[in-house]
């Protein structure tokens, strides 16, 4: 058992356990912190709160008595606490804080942190700036107003004086069109943490958000956290829960981590989806639990428009030690994303009873920027997964979504409309109480998927599988206990791949170029 450092504040730390768990440790570990048990813990990722600033701490880690590791660290210097309380801000549940929290915000010096002591905090929008941190005391609950006239406008796009550029400040799957500020937004901002053991708390419901979801009433729904422009962001321990629409949204930003945080939304909310990172470079996603009404994680880069004009693929994302549960899918791609995502790793998470494992969703039209390149799959557990892998080029999203030109088999010329999946690769899955399909993999037949290479997979199915269909386009069948499907791939390696129970054949490959399988 190793023992890791992963991340510290002035008052917080995070260490990952790695006794071979995913998500959770193989058994309960008792942590003492500088020689004093103050836990036991079941997960890999664990964060430590209540720290004091400047202070080195020894943390050593303990099964049944006998001692397994340690780790230390220093926690950072802090000038001053700026409690919210102290500017106005009562926590009551009642009256709106947003003004005297934002005030705090602002007044916030570099190398010190806003408190929010425990109590709800009612707020519309509020606005981080650089330096800043934010901690969120255990039973601290930030609650969102519903009211569309309380919250600011984002205008979808701004032209410049001079007519050759424009700014780009609201954004709706894909699209720059006008929204609602986020209820925890970032414009342009860098180096900011927020952290700690309370919630923010969106306060969506059908009787208001996510009622008449997709219809734009003043502007379209806010995320729960947006950043634009961001660099160096930090979420750290923080409850994320009823989200208007996508919860956490970073959009054109840069290195930023997610450690440790828990987002919570109905099963039944519409498009309340995890964290979706758009046209963003080196993030990390470590230790998070998700559980909601759509994709857990979905990372896009634009519609048509974004992707061709700013050319900036969603780059370098690495995802681990977390757990799906109840989404569509569990890491989706697509299906904006014109602009492209390269280099993603997923690896040692568990994904339970999400509609798809890895889901990529594709059309004609996304533009032949729209290039998805080395995305990794590998030490995956999953459980009741309806489909664990599907690869969809024909999703039948947008207007024009079911048109002959996005939904033919025929082949097409390749233009500039025309996307591109490369290469894949599936590692070590161990994937039970399958219901729909083992895979379902479906290129365009005039560019091709170039490379799926699937290793020390093992597929079964649950005894009562249910019956649906493995992707959202036309012509696809509903299903049960369907073994892979493999259309349009240039090369297909299955090395050690395991399939059993299915009904009909574990294999149907139709215009497969290369097959290797040992």
């Amino acid at each position: 058992m190793e023992i890791r450092h992963i991340m510290h504040t002035a008052r917080s730390a995070t260490i990952e356990i790695a006794d071979g768990g995913r998500y959770f440790t193989k058994q309960p570990i008792e942590l003492r912190l500088n020689g004093e048990t103050i836990l036991t813990t079941e997960k890999t990722i664990t964060s430590l709160f209540d720290l004091k600033p400047d202070q080195k701490y020894v943390v050593e880690a303990y099964v049944n008595g006998e001692k397994q590791g340690e780790v230390s660290f220093k926690t950072d210097y802090e000038y001053v606490t700026l409690d919210v309380t102290r500017f106005g801000a009562k926590g009551d549940g009642e009256h709106d804080d947003t003004h005297f929290i934002q005030a705090a915000i602002m007044a916030c010096p570099v190398n010190s942190r806003v408190y929010f002591p425990a109590g709800i905090y009612r707020i519309t929008s509020l606005f981080l700036k650089s330096h800043i941190r934010i901690e969120l005391a255990e039973g601290a609950e930030l609650k969102a107003f519903t009211d569309r006239e309380k919250f600011p406008t984002f205008p979808g796009m701004l032209q410049s004086y001079d007519e050759t550029d424009e700014y780009n400040l609201g954004t709706w799957e894909g699209n720059p069109l006008p929204m609602f500020s986020g209820i925890i937004c970032g414009i342009g901002a860098e180096d900011v943490v927020i952290y700690g053991q309370g919630k923010i708390n969106g306060n969506a419901s059908k009787e208001n958000w996510w009622k008449a979801p997709k219809v734009m009433n003043i502007a379209f729904r806010p995320r729960l956290f947006f950043i634009s422009g961001c660099k160096n962001v930090t979420l750290q321990g923080v409850t994320f829960c009823n989200s208007p629409s996508w919860t956490l949204h970073p959009y054109f930003s840069n290195d930023l981590k997610f450690i440790g945080v828990t987002v919570q939304n109905p099963s039944d909310s519409p498009n309340t989806d995890g964290l979706d990172p758009e046209s963003c470079k080196n993030v990390e996603i470590l230790g998070v639990r998700f559980s909601l009404g759509d994709d857990c994680i979905a990372v896009k880069s634009g519609k048509i428009y974004m992707g061709k004009k700013h050319k900036t693929p969603s780059e370098n994302i690495h995802i681990r030690q977390c757990l799906m549960e109840n989404g569509h899918g569990a890491v989706t791609l697509g299906s904006e994303m014109a602009g492209g995502v390269v280099n993603l790793t997923v690896e040692d998470c568990i994904f339970r009873h999400t509609d798809r494992g890895l889901r990529i969703k594709t059309r004609r039209g996304r533009g032949k920027d729209a290039i998805l390149s080395n995305i990794i799959f590998r030490n995956l557990t999953l459980d009741h997964v309806m489909t664990p892998l599907v690869v969809n080029c024909f999703y039948f999203c947008d207007p024009d979504g079911k048109t002959t030109y996005v939904q033919s088999r025929d082949v097409y010329p390749v233009d500039d409309r025309t996307p591109q999946v490369k290469k894949m690769v599936f590692e070590n899955m161990d994937c039970t109480n399958c219901h729909v399909a083992a895979a379902y993999f479906d290129g365009l037949p005039e560019q091709k998927i170039e490379e799926i290479c699937m290793k020390d997979i093992s597929i079964s199915y649950a005894a009562d599988a249910k019956c649906d269909v493995p992707a959202m386009s036309d012509g696809v069948e509903k299903s049960s206990k369907r073994g892979l499907f493999a259309r349009n791939v240039a090369k297909l390696t299955l090395d050690n791949v395991k399939i059993e129970g299915q009904v009909g054949e574990a294999y149907e490959l139709e215009g497969v170029d290369e097959l290797i399988q040992r």
